[in-house]
């Protein structure tokens, strides 16, 4: 059965992680390729990454840096000027390699004209409604998604609350790549309206507990079971 974590299991389980096993740098660079992995980026139009002032942001700018490293055009579009330690690192990474790293604000139309974004603005602990640059940024990846642009979400839709899956406001992605495990917010209340398609990649974080499992669609689920959803890709 496949492990589903709570929010609370998923970030004590990561900082067990980082405390005994692996490196937090290391850990952002592995949830980085996961995503780049999990994406076909010969699509068209240039790749737009928002990127918010934690982890979640972090990832993004480690992914820029694949990017880069690869060949890929690519453009970092940052909601805030402050930055957690780790993403800190990756963005002066992207930078040295040419990435150009530019504010959201001012820069909404650029966005827009983008083939693919990546939402990397709001990780798996946010809870209640967006606002601000968040909430801006969310707006505007929405509306370029109705227009044609492929959304791909980092760990979890920004918005979205890992636990329950409910949201006043969230990105829309065409693709969600989750990171460590699937959280149940995933499967639950709104999630189902702004996720069309969720793939999880295994970055070595150790589970410290199995909170609920996906079963097969046409199971009656048991106790801590959930049904797989048709757009969960195992």
């Amino acid at each position: 059965m496949v492990p589903v974590v709570s929010v609370q299991t998923m970030r004590e389980s990561d900082a067990w992680t980082i405390e005994h096993e692996v490196p937090s740098l290391e850990l952002m660079l592995r949830a980085a390729r996961g995503i780049r992995d999990g994406v076909d980026w010969a699509r068209g139009g240039p790749v737009g990454i928002l990127m918010g002032s934690g982890n979640n942001g972090g990832d993004g700018a480690a992914l820029a840096m694949l990017l880069a490293q690869a060949g890929r055009d690519c453009v970092l579009y940052r909601i805030s000027e402050k930055t957690s330690p780790d993403s800190a690192f990756y963005l002066e990474k992207a930078r040295a390699l040419g990435v150009p790293v530019r504010p959201f604000a001012g820069h909404e139309a650029e966005i827009a004209a983008c083939g693919m974004l990546v939402d990397c603005l709001l990780g798996t602990g946010f809870a209640g409604t967006v606002r601000g640059a968040s909430r801006q940024a969310i707006q505007c990846i929405n509306q370029a998604r109705q227009a044609g642009a492929y959304v791909i979400s980092a760990d979890i839709n920004s918005g979205l609350n890992g636990d329950t899956g409910e949201a006043e406001l969230a990105v829309e992605s065409d693709l969600t790549v989750s990171i460590g495990f699937f959280k149940a917010g995933m499967f639950r209340g709104d999630a189902p309206r702004y996720i069309h398609r969720l793939v999880n990649a295994d970055i070595g974080i150790r589970l410290l507990r199995q909170d609920f499992s996906l079963v097969e669609p046409g199971t009656t689920p048991g106790p801590g079971e959930i049904v797989r959803p048709d757009y969960c890709q195992l």
